[in-house]
């Protein structure tokens, strides 16, 4: 007889242990020959030292299945522990090569438009990226999918979402709190489109150990980043000097991502506005070794 006690690492325990350990009972009764004990974010299990490793292998099917999809259902459950695969989940049902990501409750964030498509593309084979066009078209919320596909898949070790704080007809220094309290209701775009792409406890840790950083445009300066995604929205509020402060923190095996609306500039009129100059400059550039996408409605 042995014993073994496993823990859940950046998982909220009830994503696996299933509300009131439902999906704990289905594993008792796959495995009746040991004892499964869950309490808090741990299983401990006793058994033979044989039925305790096919467990854990069983066990590391599932959380690297939630990892994935970011959901794991009682039908995940049976063909994992059967199988070995979920040869009926959500990788047959939606084509792998679309999706970019797989949110929390089933949430499948893909490319929808022709231009969110071209954004995907475009990011999948250049470092610098230009997207610009309308509100509502969707560049925001792709160019935050890239970067969490590119993280989830660890080809990058840090994402840095960032804004120029710029007030649009509310002053901050009015707002209650310190910096970041006055700070994340202006962000908050940035993390409803993270909250809907990672699951809570995992973006939680990213957030406190800066895996993920979000921050006002000032904040960049004097930074080298490396194996990052750095997205600037509301590019249209940063002026020429903060967008070449921003363009030269690239490091090696990095991607800058720059979306904006030209049309809903709130800088004062004495400062000019640097997206503008950007795609002026860039289109039709043969210079330029990045991609400058112009959204439409």
């Amino acid at each position: 007889m042995g014993e073994k006690t496993i823990e859940l690492v950046d998982i909220n325990p009830v994503d696996i242990f299933g509300v009131n350990n439902e999906n704990i009972a289905v594993l008792k009764k796959f495995f009746p020959k040991i004892k499964i004990i869950a309490r808090g974010n741990h299983i401990k299990v006793i058994g033979s030292v044989a039925q305790i490793n096919r467990f854990d292998t069983k066990l590391q099917l599932l959380i690297q299945h939630f990892n994935k999809y970011s959901q794991l259902t009682k039908g995940n459950i049976n063909r994992l522990l059967e199988n070995g695969h979920d040869v009926d989940g959500q990788s047959s049902s939606k084509s792998e090569h679309e999706v970019l990501v797989y949110g929390p409750k089933g949430i499948v964030v893909k490319a929808r438009t022709a231009n969110q498509r071209l954004l995907v593309e475009g990011a999948q084979k250049n470092d610098m990226i230009f997207a610009i066009g309308p509100a509502g078209t969707g560049k925001t919320y792709t160019a935050v999918a890239i970067a969490v596909k590119a993280l989830k898949n660890k080809e990058i070790k840090k994402i840095v979402l960032t804004r120029p704080a710029v007030e649009a007809g509310e002053n901050l220094g009015f707002l209650p709190g310190d910096l970041k309290e006055k700070l994340d209701p202006y962000l908050q775009p940035l993390y409803d489109a993270l909250r809907d792409m990672i699951p809570a406890v995992k973006l939680k840790t990213y957030l406190e150990t800066a895996v993920i950083e979000i921050a006002p445009l000032a904040f960049m300066r004097g930074r080298t980043l490396d194996e990052a995604i750095i997205l600037l929205d509301e590019a249209q509020n940063a002026t020429v000097g903060q967008l070449k402060m921003l363009l030269t923190r690239m490091g090696k095996s990095a991607k800058i991502i720059v979306t904006g609306d030209i049309t809903q500039i709130d800088l004062p009129k004495s400062q000019a506005s640097g997206l503008p100059q950007v795609q002026k400059i860039l289109i039709g550039n043969p210079f330029f070794r990045g991609a400058l996408f112009i959204f439409q409605n």
